[in-house]
């Protein structure tokens, strides 16, 4: 077949039809893309007018498919101002200040320093972007005014203590200007230098540098503190504005990085005023000086180690009688301490002490059996009250079970509640607790009738006892009501120890067997820790009552030190060493504790097998097993084959009392007043701890419901 055109018959119907067809298609496919081409014209043109009149919509402002508008991003929330002032007049400049403020449409507060709480609301303004200005004055000897004092003395200790750390107050913006007196030079505006110095320690970033204001005419650089203020405060109101505009730089962020503003470290070292760069020189250590500023140097340095001494004089005088110089102490307890301590079933006595009802003994009244101690030492843990007249602890401890909702500090520094009403609400109130439990089932009469008579007293509540200066007339006072005393304290008020009148056993804390473990364990507040922990253990072994060391097994923390552990048990020679699994509290932010972190009995009992094989003056004498808990006993105390760790109270009081009458001269043993340990309470025995009189009670395990959808 010819496959030329010639070769076709166009006339035929078949082939006209399929041409016909042809250029139908050709048309249509034309149709279409010029349809198409018109379409993305047209949707180009909607999109740029679009672009044109609404914000450009990100994923994160189109909720629920919407388009919303941006929101506009704040770089400055607030400003607040703290004052501390004795006359008026940082009052004045914070009035002052407060109306520049205002006047940027931005929200101020003025609070006075003595009305502020940092403990509780510091940490609060990182992140609510407020920029804090503090407007501080310096006496002429170089203290904060009253006003300010409780304030100065926060910040110092906690720019100091490792656990707060340079990040604390990471992110929040602040300014300073103090207000002092040039005539006293070696003084001059340095609380307004140190809470500059604290601050910045503490992680906050310096918005403007530091002002000093200098009330002596002669020396003022500008003539009047007034003029002095007006200055930085003009600098201050400058700044805020840039940082409105969230310029993080004061030359709007148009340099080069680095070459607009000093670092945080070399900006703290910035001095403002020739006097600052002139007194201060000698502090550092590597800096050079001239030979003849040498003798100005010295002069400064006496005169302050001078009122240094004094300031320790005065404070020695506080914490042993509650008087001294200074301002009126302000109340441990503060309304958020209040708060949160009574959330946790604490009675509050006044304004630093406390009570509660121990869950031993509830469980004795119940006959449901008592608490290791009874075990041990033969209380009666229905008839036992557990109090503190110190809330406040000088330890962070990893496994405290308070979750650290107590105050910290390493003196007393509060006002002080007599020790009498100390003493008789904190009876009240737990006879109150115990009335709680008349009617219960379960409770048996006799034992409520018992109870309400408090007989036994453990100061191990929560906080460190011995902090409280009036201490030893609270313990006379607990043995006049014929109550025995069981304190406990931290090992880091070595002074204290040794000054302690007697109690009916003193216990000290030893958590840890070195120093290392030591710090990460009971987290001290004392850069000095360890020294005063060794020498707590030396003043230990110079008691003549009865004494014990608590030991604490931490799972993987301490549990691994047993050399170490017995050269201290030589160091302060207790009577008895207690060693307890420690008691898992549940989740808290204060630690990273968890169950694997609690050993199991048999673990603790191959432990105390390990540590006496180690101190060959004792031997293991008792077991509480409900409570994770042994007792290592001085072989002094087994006599004829038999322990006597038991403690015969009525002898007790009546040796105290003897040694309360002679003024101290009779003094009395802790063999003086042991008795017999019952076989039911001894290691091996079949009860394992458990009084044959009680009948023990087991807790139904209930298994929880974890399906679900």
């Amino acid at each position: 077949m010819d496959p030329s055109l010639d070769s076709w018959d166009f006339s035929s119907p078949l082939i006209s039809l399929w041409i016909n067809r042809f250029y139908i298609y050709l048309g249509f496919a034309f149709g279409i893309s010029l349809w198409i081409c018109f379409q993305i014209v047209i949707r180009k043109q909607d999109k740029n007018s679009k672009d044109k009149s609404v914000p450009k919509a990100t994923r994160d402002s189109m909720p629920n498919g919407h388009i919303a508008l941006q929101k506009k991003d704040i770089f400055v929330s607030g400003v607040k101002i703290f004052y501390g002032s004795q006359t008026g007049t940082a009052k004045g400049f914070a009035a002052s200040l407060a109306e520049a403020v205002a006047s940027l449409d931005l929200p101020v507060a003025v609070i006075n320093l003595q009305e502020y709480d940092p403990d509780d609301h510091l940490v609060e303004e990182v992140t609510s972007k407020n920029i804090c200005a503090f407007l501080v004055a310096t006496y002429t000897d170089g203290r904060p005014t009253e006003s300010a004092e409780w304030f100065c003395k926060w910040l110092e200790e906690a720019a100091s203590d490792f656990r707060f750390g340079k990040t604390y107050l990471k992110g929040m913006g602040y300014a300073v200007f103090g207000l002092g007196n040039s005539a006293y030079a070696s003084h001059f505006n340095k609380v307004s230098k140190n809470v500059d110095k604290w601050l910045w320690m503490l992680g906050a970033h310096r918005v403007v540098a530091r002002g000093e204001g200098d009330c002596n005419v002669v020396k003022s650089k500008r003539g009047s503190i007034e003029a002095d203020f007006s200055v930085w405060k003009t600098k201050f109101i400058s700044r805020l504005q840039a940082l409105q505009k969230g310029e993080k730089k004061p030359c709007g962020g148009n340099c080069k990085e680095g070459q607009c503003e000093s670092s945080a470290e070399e900006e703290l070292v910035e001095s403002s005023s020739e006097e600052e760069s002139g007194v201060e020189d000698h502090e550092n250590p590597n800096s050079v000086v001239d030979v003849e500023d040498l003798g100005k140097i010295m002069n400064c340095a006496k005169k302050e180690k001078r009122e240094k001494e004094h300031q320790e004089e005065n404070s020695a005088l506080v914490r042993s009688t509650g008087k001294g110089e200074g301002p009126e102490r302000r109340a441990m307890i503060t309304p958020a301490l209040r708060e949160a301590l009574t959330k946790q079933g604490y009675q509050l006595i006044g304004s630093h002490s406390g009570v509660k009802l121990c869950r031993w003994t509830k469980s004795m009244l119940r006959g449901r059996g008592g608490c290791y101690k009874h075990t041990f030492y033969g209380i009666e843990s229905h008839r036992c009250m557990e109090t503190t007249p110190s809330l406040a602890c000088a330890n962070k401890c990893v496994f405290c079970w308070r979750h650290h909702t107590n105050p910290v500090g390493t003196e007393w520094r509060w006002k002080m509640d007599q020790p009498e009403m100390i003493l008789k609400e904190a009876i009240e109130n737990h006879q109150n607790m115990i009335k709680q439990f008349k009617g219960v089932p379960g409770v048996k009469e006799d034992r409520f009738e018992e109870g309400m008579m408090v007989k036994h007293c453990a100061l191990s509540l929560v906080g460190e006892p011995i902090m409280y200066p009036e201490i030893n007339r609270f313990l006379k006072l607990l043995h006049e009501c014929k109550i025995s005393s069981f304190l406990v304290t931290n090992a880091q008020f070595p002074v204290e120890i040794r000054n302690l009148k007697p109690v009916t056993q003193l216990y000290v804390s030893v958590d840890a067997s070195t120093k290392d473990s030591l710090k990460k364990i009971d987290r001290p507040l004392f850069k000095d820790f360890w020294h005063r922990f060794l020498n707590s253990l030396k003043a230990l072994a110079a008691k003549q009552q009865r004494t014990v060391y608590r030991l604490t097994l931490v799972k993987a923390w301490n549990v691994e030190e047993l050399q170490a552990y017995a050269e201290l048990v030589s160091l302060g020679s207790p009577d008895f060493i207690e060693v307890k699994g420690v008691t898992y509290c549940g989740e808290s932010s204060a630690s990273s504790l968890t169950m694997a972190n609690v050993p199991w009995h048999e673990e603790v009992v191959h432990f105390v097998r390990e540590l006496v094989a180690l101190i060959p003056d004792y031997e293991i004498a008792c077991e509480h097993e409900h409570s994770n808990c042994l007792l290592i006993a001085h072989k002094r105390f087994k006599i004829d084959g038999e322990w006597w760790t038991w403690i015969d109270y009525n002898r007790f009081q009546e040796l105290v009392q003897e040694y309360e009458d002679s003024g101290g001269a009779t003094d009395f043993s802790a063999k003086d007043y042991m008795a017999k340990t019952p076989h039911w309470a001894l290691f091996g025995a079949s009860e394992r701890g458990f009084d044959p009189k009680d009948t023990r009670y087991q807790r139904k395990n209930k298994s929880k419901d974890i399906s679900g959808c």
